[in-house]
């Protein structure tokens, strides 16, 4: 599969930040810190400028790691939980394998690591624990990422498995619309998978707060649990959509299946951004399979992460040229890690159900770190935050993104979920930057 040419986005350049305390919601300097590279910090905020955005845009893309693609975004700092460039893992013979770049953008690059990383529970707990049954309550070494690559080898033969590809990571220059989006606004350097599990219970935890008892895509399931999206119908709110390219994922949930109406093609997004008529709440869906020359977006392994990247440029233009920009909150997030390694150690988590008899998980953990965005003109530019949210943040945020905001407040008046942090603290603009000229 040939990569597409060049072409990439000129991104704007940074806008002043707004923190005048005569606009309405001032913020104190013990909530932000500005260190001398101009990253942004926040800390505890308690009110962010959420209700003044009309229309949640989230796109969610595939298996990769903080830090396969966001790792040397800033150099790792009390601010920025980042790669130095000395993390290792062992591989079969113990022998060291360090973190490193393969330079330059060419398709053999873009597509590392090739052949894909395991992706199963049990791969996922190897690649935590350095085994695929860890202890109970035993604390994640991420040191078993290599090992475990390396096993696939028996499930492959006909493949070539080098220990370093999942040690890979790309460098800004590399993966350059994600990264100054990252850098123009905001970027969450603690945001988990909400299960060390495969896609599709990740991507059920983003709509329904769970996985039902689910840690893999097969054998298939089907899951008849409420999402919200069913919640926002119940409270008479339909003005959302699903867009996708090739399939739609969301599909496999029995109670968002039966909303179909809702489901629309890609291009559609495009034109409702362009007429202005974007819904409430919009969440896309990359291009999984190659088909009919429509090659794979979802920068899944061993996709090339380019043409992920124009996907990125392409939802970011489309929004920016529209005239419902100014109201508009844009989350560019990953469904899990796909392998690719992240050093730092997801933490407990709280089920989101008791489990029943015969459940192999009690998803009790969160999965391993994944890249995250946040775009909007209330988001000052350089903006880096989770650290110190008590409760980590995970796709379930994104949920509660959307209860909040006040067109949505009484549509989950019963919880989908136990309290999570959610992003209004992230939009510290008490009003949205000046429009920005290319």
């Amino acid at each position: 599969m040939a990569s597409k040419p060049g072409g990439m986005v000129r991104l704007p350049p940074s806008p002043s930040m707004i923190a005048s305390e005569g606009h309405g919601h001032a913020i104190s300097k013990a909530h932000i810190r500005a260190s001398e590279n101009g990253v942004v910090s926040i800390g505890c905020l308690h009110m962010g400028s959420l209700q003044k955005i009309d229309h949640i845009v989230v796109l969610m893309l595939e298996n990769r790691s903080f830090d396969s693609l966001l790792g040397t975004l800033y150099p790792k700092s009390d601010s920025f939980e980042g790669l130095t460039g000395n993390e290792q893992n062992p591989d079969a013979s113990g022998t060291p394998v360090v973190v490193w770049n393969s330079p330059g953008t060419d398709e053999t690059t873009m597509r590392i690591p090739n052949p894909d990383p395991g992706e199963l529970w049990t791969d996922i707990n190897m690649q935590l624990f350095g085994n695929s049954v860890p202890a109970p309550g035993q604390r994640p070494s991420m040191d078993g990422f290599v090992q475990n690559y390396l096993a696939q080898q028996q499930l492959n033969p006909q493949q070539t498995y080098d220990p370093k590809s999942v040690m890979h990571y790309f460098a800004p220059a590399q993966v350059p619309v994600l990264s100054q989006l990252a850098q123009k606004f905001a970027v969450c350097d603690h945001w988990f998978a909400s299960a060390p599990c495969q896609t599709w219970p990740n991507r059920w935890f983003v709509h329904a707060a769970t996985a039902d008892g689910h840690e893999n895509n097969d054998p298939p399931h089907f899951p008849d649990v409420p999402t919200i999206f069913n919640r926002l119908e119940q409270a008479g709110i339909d003005s959302w959509k699903i867009y996708f390219h090739d399939i739609a994922q969301a599909h496999t949930l029995l109670q968002l299946f039966l909303l179909g109406s809702h489901f629309h093609s890609y291009r559609q997004f495009q034109a409702d951004c362009q007429t202005g008529q974007l819904p409430a709440y919009s969440f896309i869906e990359p291009q999984y399979f190659a088909d009919f020359g429509h090659p794979e977006n979802d920068q899944h392994p061993p996709s090339v992460v380019t043409l992920g990247e124009q996907l990125i440029a392409d939802v970011y233009n489309c929004l920016r040229a529209s005239r419902v920009w100014r109201k508009t909150l844009l989350i560019i997030t990953y469904d899990e890690h796909g392998g690719c390694y992240d050093h730092m150690a997801p933490s407990a988590a709280a089920p989101p159900e008791p489990p029943v008899a015969g459940q192999t998980f009690a998803f009790d953990r969160y999965g391993v770190r994944v890249p995250t965005v946040i775009v909007s003109p209330y988001v000052a530019p350089g903006t880096i935050f989770g650290k110190s949210s008590t409760v980590p943040f995970d796709h379930t945020a994104i949920i509660e993104t959307v209860r909040k905001r006040a067109w949505a407040s009484r549509a989950v008046s019963a919880s989908l979920m136990p309290k999570r942090p959610d992003l209004d603290s992230v939009l510290t603009l008490p009003l949205p930057t000046s429009a920005r000229s290319d």
